[in-house]
């Protein structure tokens, strides 16, 4: 990677890089923004983000980024406003090539100011955002107006083209990734899954279905207890792994519908879970059941790379994640008995077979969904976009 400086549009320094976010806290696109600064770090430019601050700002830091803390968080359109200026300013102090916007409200602010100042904008597109009136869709559309739009699944990429009317040359579709120096099960050491075992207190040699996400109605906690009920007599656990942010009144509804289906045995809310690669460690079978279709499906890459069999909802971007009979299985969306069938699939496989489908699971993630991969694509729409200003300004000259 360490070529990004040959295409550099100043051929006497690093390429400069400002990422812009509302906050750092924790979060996928979060997360994405700390892989990408060190991966420009690493190829020798300089990586920037502003954002309004919080808990990541310490990672950033240790991988050798810069942090400025803006209001970028804000939609209010006067601090928008006012976040041009400071934008502006900031690339031109810093000597910013390229800004990469990646959520709305500071992308509106980014776009003028890398217009006011000549820096080449690049945005990602995470979602397929809410767009039911005429201005809702005007606020998203910020997210297609970058010199290269990055869309995390074909999925996306089809869905901006088709509502946004976006140019298929300003697309490139970046997959996320998983990060396999945490999510591999050769470096998951027994003792943190044996502590995670005890603390949720599995019982021994009970196969364990796991949903994770937070508890929120889209995420299909309520279609798997469904599908659970109708599995018949397997003798199994199910592990609900996410945080309520919702206040309590999601989950206690859950509660009552384990209770009123007879599964108060089988059924456990465990809360957030910091350790996640050897929480993957202990299941059987991990299950995304969400009922609105997934932009990319995290747990789908994450639970693939730790040689888990995946079972999914067959829309969004899970038919680009998951191979159907090889890595796991996909259901009709919504259908609690087709979930059922595509579950009793996977707690069938005899040993060879959970074997097979693991090799599978883990070959896919890392062939298609590191975050190695990730940054290394994204570094490649930087170069693009360097080699055509460095053209430009030699046009320039001459």
């Amino acid at each position: 990677m360490a070529d990004i400086l040959e295409t550099s549009a100043a051929s006497t320094r690093a390429p400069v890089v400002l990422q812009v976010v509302p906050e750092l806290n924790t979060g996928g696109v979060e997360r994405g923004t700390v892989d990408i600064a060190e991966a420009i770090v690493d190829a020798g430019g300089r990586a920037l983000v502003a954002s309004r601050g919080g808990r990541m700002v310490h990672d950033l830091q240790r991988v050798g980024a810069e942090h400025f803390e803006l209001p970028l968080q804000s939609k209010n359109p006067v601090i928008m406003h006012a976040n041009v200026d400071a934008l502006s300013a900031l690339i031109a102090a810093q000597g910013v090539d390229i800004v990469h916007a990646r959520s709305r409200a500071p992308a509106w602010s980014a776009y003028y100011a890398c217009r006011r100042t000549g820096a080449r904008f690049v945005t990602t597109f995470h979602g397929t955002y809410n767009f039911r009136t005429p201005i809702k869709k005007f606020y998203n559309s910020i997210m297609t107006k970058g010199d290269r739009v990055i869309a995390i699944s074909r999925f996306i990429a089809d869905h901006i083209e088709k509502h946004y009317k976006v140019e298929k040359r300003r697309v490139r579709v970046i997959h996320r990734g998983a990060d396999l120096r945490h999510f591999d099960p050769r470096i998951v050491p027994a003792a943190r899954v044996i502590k995670l075992s005890t603390d949720w207190r599995l019982p021994d040699d009970v196969p364990v279905v796991m949903l994770p996400g937070r508890l929120t109605r889209w995420k299909g906690q309520a279609l798997l207890i469904d599908a659970l009920s109708r599995l018949g007599d397997q003798n199994v656990r199910c592990l609900i792994v996410g945080e309520d942010r919702g206040g309590g009144g999601y989950r206690r509804e859950l509660e009552r519908q384990v209770e009123a289906k007879g599964l108060e045995s089988l059924v456990h809310f465990v809360g957030d879970c910091t350790d996640m690669p050897a929480a993957y460690m202990l299941a059987e079978v991990v299950v995304s059941a969400s009922t609105d279709p997934e932009a990319f499906g995290r747990v789908m890459v994450e639970a693939q790379a730790m040689g888990k069999p995946i079972v999914s909802a067959a829309h969004g971007a899970s038919r680009e994640l998951v191979i159907p009979d090889e890595t796991g299985w996909l259901f009709e969306p919504g259908d609690p008995a087709s979930l059922a069938i595509a579950l009793a699939h996977a707690l069938s496989l005899e040993t060879g077979q959970r074997e097979t489908l693991a090799d599978s699971a883990i070959r896919n993630v890392q062939e298609n969904f590191s975050t190695e991969l990730m940054c290394a694509k994204t570094l490649d729409v930087y170069r693009e976009l360097l080699s055509e200003m460095a053209v430009e300004q030699a046009r320039a000259v001459a």
